[in-house]
């Protein structure tokens, strides 16, 4: 038990706030409702329409709509020809199925460290692994790179792009939590060979469930479309082994009509971010705070703070459950890197040391930012956390 559980002390909300929560109104439902009278549920003109506006939104010439972030992954890495014994380097601080795509195509994985202010994957880091695998690892494979746009910010992309450059790899962008966020004035999504997007409830933008491959490869999205649906090029017409990955109508309205809405949602994340970047400013160091890079636009997926654990009397998940005693749900993404879980190590990487990883999973604690909160819901969360962090100053 917490602290503030056991001193039994009245709660800043009684109903808590919850850490995600998707926005549906009439005009998702009157979509979806137009879908259910057509009679047409599965892939056809909606899913269409959706991936017309969102390839224009993301800037690139294609996309390919799927039935989840994850098998948007998959596809992305099989259709830019990785396969049996080639290679894929990803961060170990990332939701899982980043790594496990590149496994079900029957690829190894490395994994590289983050850079703590964004998350996301370390340049630096991957040079170093990409130099230490070069002359015994990565010819004559195929060898493809992995940003995570983690939380929402985008990785720094354009030293990753020199090393994929000069090392001849693919880069596919694992954007599933970056709809909308920019790099340089280039929206996530547009600034490597493919990238991969999810449409999962507690995203920026739903599809209830589906996610996304854009790219402006056309030999890469030809296969992918077909890879989606059994490999066909034509009805009935089997030129590869494929999967049933499609995305359905019923979701594709859904999306088309929160892809309108997107950046307004985003603004409302923003503005949240920037209401909790002020007032819990006197917080540091016994907290740290997200950063947002000059050339980035951060769209606040997450707002993921860090527990100073050295400062405070706590671990990470007992400020958690301390928060959580105060009505304010919150999250720990990721607990554990991808090199320290359970499948992982029977594979081997118990070896590798990753510091910053590491370092992230045992301090990282994500509060509501959504665009649901209200006025109210924004002081409570502040309120809650500082008293949560002031039980617990040392």
């Amino acid at each position: 038990m917490s602290k503030l559980a056991i001193d039994g002390g009245r709660p800043v909300r009684e109903d808590p706030i919850p850490i995600a929560q998707p926005i549906l109104g009439d005009e998702e439902a009157r979509a979806v409702t137009e879908v259910l009278r057509s009679g047409q549920l599965a892939q056809g003109p909606r899913v269409e329409e959706f991936e017309r506006e969102f390839a224009k939104f993301v800037g690139c010439e294609h996309c390919i709509a799927t039935s989840s972030g994850t098998t948007a992954l998959q596809l992305a890495l099989e259709s830019a020809g990785l396969g049996p014994g080639d290679l894929a380097i990803v961060p170990s601080f990332t939701f899982i199925a980043t790594a496990n795509a590149a496994l079900h195509v029957g690829a190894h994985v490395a994994f590289v460290d983050i850079d703590l202010e964004t998350y996301c994957m370390d340049p630096y880091s991957l040079e170093e692994v990409v130099k230490l695998l070069k002359d015994r690892v990565l010819r004559p494979r195929t060898v493809a790179v992995v940003p995570v746009h983690l939380y929402g910010h985008p990785a720094d992309m354009d030293p990753i792009l020199e090393i994929a450059e000069e090392h001849d790899l693919i880069v596919i962008e694992d954007a599933a939590q970056a709809h909308g966020a920019e790099y340089k004035g280039k929206r996530a999504g547009s600034l490597g060979d493919a990238a991969c997007f999810s449409f999962y409830p507690t995203k920026n933008m739903t599809t209830g469930e589906g996610g996304a491959i854009t790219t402006d490869d056309e030999e890469l999205a030809e296969r992918a479309r077909m890879l989606r649906s059994h490999g066909e090029r034509e009805r009935y017409d089997h030129v590869e082994i494929g999967y049933n990955f499609r995305m359905t109508d019923i979701a594709a309205a859904i999306g088309t009509v929160q892809l309108r809405r997107l950046e307004e949602f985003n603004e409302r994340r923003r503005e949240n971010a920037r209401y909790y970047l002020k007032e819990l400013a006197d917080l540091e160091p016994l907290i740290e705070l997200p950063t947002e890079k000059s050339w980035a636009k951060h769209v606040y997926h997450q707002f993921t703070i860090r527990v100073n654990v050295e400062e405070l009397s706590c671990t990470r998940d007992e400020f958690a459950e301390a928060l959580r005693a105060e009505g304010v749900d919150c999250a720990v993404h990721y607990p554990t890197p991808l090199h320290r879980q359970p499948a992982y190590l029977r594979r081997g990487y118990y070896a590798m040391e990753l510091p910053k990883s590491e370092r992230a999973a045992e301090t990282v604690l994500s509060i509501p930012v959504h665009p649901g909160l209200s006025e109210k819901d924004r002081q409570d969360v502040v309120e809650a956390v500082e008293k949560v962090v002031s039980a617990f100053s040392r």
